[in-house]
């Protein structure tokens, strides 16, 4: 298939340029997650990447969980991650793939490995075999251990399995350069002993394989074509080479390189991720500030967005730092087509039209988006009570203002143009009613020669709905929180990052709206009807996103 309908990228002319050779007859790529977190905006790039490939040369793309390390793993992350992947609009090849359905042939290439040579027991402390490593300027020693004859070796590891030795008292490692340039290849470890249950193979093995042994194998045994991840895998290569060279396998995979998504104000650690959530800094990983995959969709982004994000930053093989602002333009750009219009009024202020009559209803028919006539139209009762956005008054205003003053004039979004009369105070001095009066010749016009300062938001008093509003600012208030080493990232967590509105109203029918529905409410923002709290007739609003860049330390 030719890659024209895309954005191309050096990862997508190798692929075009490898089936034009016929070097492979179709293309295989895999999405291998860690199941020891939930995805962020980071893998939502890997993700499309692996998986647009796939379908767009006709490929296949397997979703497989490098499930390594039980103590840090879970049934949890491994739900999360394929409701991700789902709801990003990608279907992985056949069933869901695991490493730990492969131990019983990783364990055999190991042993593999151990009767050519290529692979010895090494006991080892974990403080000697760091000191052996050497350094970037000087070479590793050879471990004493080194040497073992192969006959030594097979029967230590097979007790190694068997469960005779204590955890951390031998490790399996490959035997390749302890002078090598590349640190990785002094003689990696290939295998552990770990007592520790595995979500999927329960207590059947004591032994590990590490990730870097376990996930270029898997990828053979596979068959994936293009194994491609980001740039600090780089120096990886050549091991994953020299495994999937050395043992009986037929697939011989390349991995491919590229640069991976750092976006500012934002931190993708899965381990400093998992702190904010078990510290309380958030409520859960999906809380609608974490770069979470899950948090973007509950904080109101779409699939289409974030795909459309990720085709906008590109693949390329140089790092950089992607601004904020080209996500939230991503969200804007796709809620601006499809999100109805609604009006919601968080800060309520009560008018009351004094020239209208009492218990009189008239429904306006409004528009649900100004460009979309598919959308339809909502009908909204006008009465004689209303409720306007406090920020929406001001007795004394500032030069240019364009709202509600006492004696001035502002047409009613969909309604009628209305001047403020008279501003009722309660006992301490505050502003609790505006009497009002309209001008019943002004629905849907302005009177010739008619000037009217603005227009502004409201719904009714009585059969609007209360609602909660949570209005989001990012998590941080540096643009790279982590990137400092004299203060600790929680030191930038930005207190106003959270402010929960109650008493918020919003239109009559949006009292029934379901999790997950998309709004723009009128001069206020992109909102969505939250994923687990929204309950029918109980509205929960979480801001997506402004309506243009207004964000301020």
């Amino acid at each position: 298939m030719s890659t024209t309908e895309k954005p191309t990228n050096f990862l997508r002319q190798i692929v075009e340029a490898d089936l034009a050779a016929g070097k492979h007859a179709t293309v295989a790529t895999r999405f291998p997650p860690e199941p020891n977190g939930y995805l962020h905006v980071g893998h939502a790039k890997s993700i499309c990447l692996n998986f647009g490939i796939a379908r767009d040369f006709g490929g296949t793309c397997n979703l497989r969980f490098d499930d390594t390390n039980p103590e840090k793993e879970s049934q949890e992350y491994i739900d999360a991650i394929q409701r991700d992947v789902n709801w990003l609009g990608f279907a992985w090849n056949g069933e869901v793939r695991y490493a730990s359905a492969y131990f019983e042939a990783l364990y055999g290439f190991a042993v593999e490995l151990i009767g050519k040579g290529l692979a010895y027991v090494d006991s080892q402390s974990p403080e000697d075999m760091r000191k052996g490593r050497g350094n970037l300027t000087e070479p590793g020693t050879n471990s004493p251990f080194r040497d073992r004859t192969v006959e030594e070796n097979l029967d230590l590891f097979a007790r190694m399995r068997a469960g005779e030795f204590a955890d951390g008292a031998h490790v399996l490692r490959a035997k390749i350069d302890m002078a090598s340039a590349n640190m990785v290849m002094r003689d990696p470890a290939i295998y552990r002993i770990r007592r520790a249950h595995h979500h999927q193979t329960g207590d059947a093995w004591c032994i590990y394989p590490m990730y870097d042994f376990a996930h270029p194998l898997s990828d053979a045994l596979e068959g994936i074509t293009h194994s491609i991840c980001t740039l600090e895998f780089e120096e990886h290569r050549p091991l994953y080479d020299w495994l999937v060279d050395n043992v009986s396998l037929e697939a011989k995979p390349r991995q491919y390189e590229f640069a991976r998504l750092n976006l500012n104000y934002t931190i993708t650690s899965k381990r400093k991720l998992k702190q904010l959530v078990d510290e309380g800094h958030v409520t859960a990983w999906d809380d609608p500030r974490m770069p979470t995959i899950s948090g973007l969709r509950r904080r109101g982004y779409t699939p289409a967005s974030i795909r459309h994000f990720c085709d906008l930053i590109g693949v390329t093989r140089s790092d950089g730092v992607v601004d904020m602002g080209m996500l939230e333009f991503a969200i804007r750009d796709d809620l601006d087509k499809t999100a109805p219009r609604a009006m919601c009024v968080l800060r309520p202020l009560k008018v009351t039209l004094t020239t209208w009559a009492e218990g009189e209803v008239q429904e306006l028919t409004v528009p649900r988006h100004p460009k979309d006539e598919s959308l339809g139209a909502r009908v909204i009762p006008m009465t004689r009570e209303l409720f306007i956005d406090q920020d929406d008054f001001s007795e004394a205003p500032p030069a240019g203002w364009k709202r509600l003053e006492p004696g001035q004039e502002v047409r009613l979004r969909g309604s009628y143009v209305i001047r403020c009369d008279e501003v009722v105070k309660d006992a301490a001095g505050n502003i609790v009613e505006l009497k009002c009066s309209h001008d019943a010749n002004t629905l849907g016009k302005n009177p010739e020669g008619r000037k009217v300062k603005g227009v502004i938001h409201w719904v009714p008093a009585n059969e609007s709905v209360p609602c909660e509003v949570r209005l989001y600012e990012r998590l941080f208030t540096d643009p790279t929180p982590d990137g400092h080493d004299d203060r600790d990232f929680l030191s930038f967590i930005n207190p106003k990052s959270l402010t929960v509105v109650q008493g918020a109203r919003v239109e009559p029918a949006l009292a029934n709206v379901q999790p997950e529905e998309r709004f723009q409410f009128e001069r206020e923002g992109y909102f969505c009807a939250d994923l687990r709290d929204t309950k029918p007739g109980s509205p929960v609003f979480n801001l997506t996103v402004t309506l243009r860049d207004g964000f301020t330390k």
